[in-house]
């Protein structure tokens, strides 16, 4: 007699022991105790369905699909059922003889959220954070936590609406989604809609506040420069209202504010600097600024500036360079340093009697001049470079493919030479731009001071006191007049 089935459709369709419920565990009734059988588990949620396969004992019956297929149609459940994984275990169940506990013969479809049309940020936008690995190698001056955006760049872009789709729990029950409504996000000061994108109108600082997306033209730290803001990179005005710390960088593209002692590594602005404390520089520091210089004091800097220097006290061990004039009022005192203003200085005091001569250069421009400087070093590295070259081609025991190669190198030097020495021409014509420039000074000028206006020298032997130094053109002398 074949053990290998139940006996037939009517007899083998097993019936529920218990009436159908969730929270049951419900074993098929067979006519056979050893029939091999199964013992369903239904979640309470209706979504799963799980079996326990009891295996046929001596002559029992082995399990079917038909007979599983019928115990699950007698408990309603008809969606989501796992034939692969059930024909699996039934194989091993009959086969080995085995008992094979919780097997997933049901499954039912969770619904997928539908999503409301709503605004995504650029995920470029997003801050972040410094790594916690203490082991890792961080450059905290390159670190940031400021979001800088260009103008015409998408913060943000229109998602259209995902529509969700109905889930089912095993027994065929629909479920019906939601439609989730992200965070709302708008477009703030210095921003516009364009089709489907938020637009920067500016370049600037991104800010986002309760969804609402900000582009400022103005970056303002509340506090200082240091480890927790990193270099200042910004396109606008920037505002410190705390100190600056030593080997931190800024560069803006408007005027920067710093209300405290600014110890500078390196600073360019397109606009103009105002510094409440002092400038006080380290190293190699370096000021570089479009527009105007306000400050207490400068020591130890390189500073350029395209229009007017004030420093109200001193200025010390300093190169300064001014398109315009450097003021320092009656009481400013310059010591030590090289002083380039185009259109004259005032101060209340030149150099000091004991320390390192100060040299006074006004009247000239300063950047043509720097660059006559290097068009002339060039000329000179150029001219020895042709004299060996013509030597060489010269000596007999030059190979000819070589003498030819060093001609055509000879003739580029040439050419670059006589290319320089035109550009110094004009160069020339432009390094004197203020005749009328002066320098006055209400206290004293120091002995050892070299002053210098239109290229024409003055070295001041014995202090000058109260006096207006200008360029007598036709004499070609300095002279010194009276304040």
């Amino acid at each position: 007699m074949d053990n290998s089935t139940h006996k037939s459709d009517i007899d083998q369709e097993p019936a529920a022991q218990v009436p159908i419920n969730p929270q049951n565990r419900i074993m098929a009734v067979t006519g056979n105790q050893y029939d091999g059988n199964i013992i369903i588990n239904l979640s309470n949620d209706g979504m799963e369905a799980r079996a326990d396969f009891l295996p046929p004992i001596g002559t029992g019956k082995s399990l079917t699909k038909e007979y599983v297929l019928a115990f699950l149609k007698r408990l309603n459940i008809h969606y989501g059922i796992q034939w692969d994984i059930i024909q699996e275990a039934m194989t091993g169940c009959n086969l080995d003889k085995r008992t094979i506990r919780d097997v997933l013969v049901a499954k039912g479809k969770p619904p997928v959220d539908g999503i409301a049309e709503h605004y995504e940020l650029n995920p470029r936008l997003v801050p972040v954070s410094l790594p916690q690995n203490t082991d890792a190698r961080l450059d905290y001056h390159a670190y940031s936590p400021f979001i800088i955006v260009k103008q015409d760049q998408a913060l943000a872009w229109l998602k259209p609406r995902e529509i969700g789709k109905e889930g089912s729990t095993i027994y065929g029950t629909a479920i019906p989604y939601k439609t989730i409504q992200p965070p709302l996000i708008t477009g703030g000061e210095h921003t516009r809609i364009d089709g489907t994108y938020i637009i920067a109108e500016i370049n600037g600082q991104f800010i986002q506040r309760q969804g609402i997306l900000n582009v400022q033209d103005v970056l303002v730290i509340k506090g200082g420069v240091g480890y927790a803001t990193g270099n200042i990179i910004f396109p606008g005005d920037v505002i410190i209202n705390g100190p600056v710390s030593g080997g931190f960088k800024i560069f803006s593209g408007g005027s920067v504010t710093i209300k405290e002692t600014f110890d500078v590594t390196e600073v360019i602005t397109k606009m103009d600097l105002t510094v409440s404390g002092g400038i006080i520089g380290r190293s190699q520091a370096v000021i570089k600024v479009g527009g105007a210089i306000r400050t207490k004091f400068i020591e130890n800097c390189r500073v350029a500036s395209m229009k007017t220097i004030v420093a109200q006290k001193e200025i010390i061990n300093s190169r300064v360079f001014s398109m315009d004039t450097i003021d320092m009022g009656d009481k400013g005192r310059i010591i030590g340093s090289d002083m380039y203003a185009v259109h004259g200085i005032r101060a209340g005091g030149i150099g000091k009697g004991m320390g390192k001569s100060t040299r006074i250069h006004c009247g000239i421009d300063f950047i043509a001049q720097q660059e006559k400087e290097k068009c002339n070093n060039r000329l000179r590295v150029v001219a020895i470079k042709l004299e060996k070259l013509r030597k060489f081609i010269a000596a007999p025991e030059t190979a000819e493919e070589t003498r030819v190669k060093m001609m055509a190198l000879c003739r580029r030097l040439e050419e670059e030479q006589q290319q320089t020495e035109i550009r110094v021409s004009d160069l020339l014509g432009r390094i004197i731009v203020d005749e009328k420039a002066t320098v006055e000074v209400s206290g004293e000028i120091a002995s050892g001071t070299l002053i210098e206006i239109c290229q024409i020298a003055l070295f001041v032997a014995e202090p000058l006191r109260r006096v207006r130094i200008k360029l007598d053109k036709e004499n070609e002398k300095l002279r010194s007049e009276p304040l």
